[in-house]
């Protein structure tokens, strides 16, 4: 399960990567750039949703801070 989860958080840093690539090659000429953005805020929300799934089924667990009464 986190391999799979640090696979996509790659994906997504290897997209931004291209875009800044693309970016510095292309100078505005071509749309790869804003391609690889596309790609980057698709596989963001595929991320994001592949979490909440994984929550509600309980194959992963939230661990943050535990809240205290007092």
């Amino acid at each position: 399960m986190k391999v799979l989860i640090v696979i996509l958080f790659l994906a997504i840093v290897a997209s931004l990567g291209s875009a800044l690539m693309f970016l510095m090659q292309d100078r505005g000429r071509s749309n790869r750039m804003a391609w690889a953005l596309t790609w980057r805020v698709g596989l963001s929300i595929l991320l994001f949703l592949f979490l909440l799934l994984a929550n509600a089924m309980g194959w992963i667990h939230a661990t943050g801070v535990p809240m205290t009464a007092g």
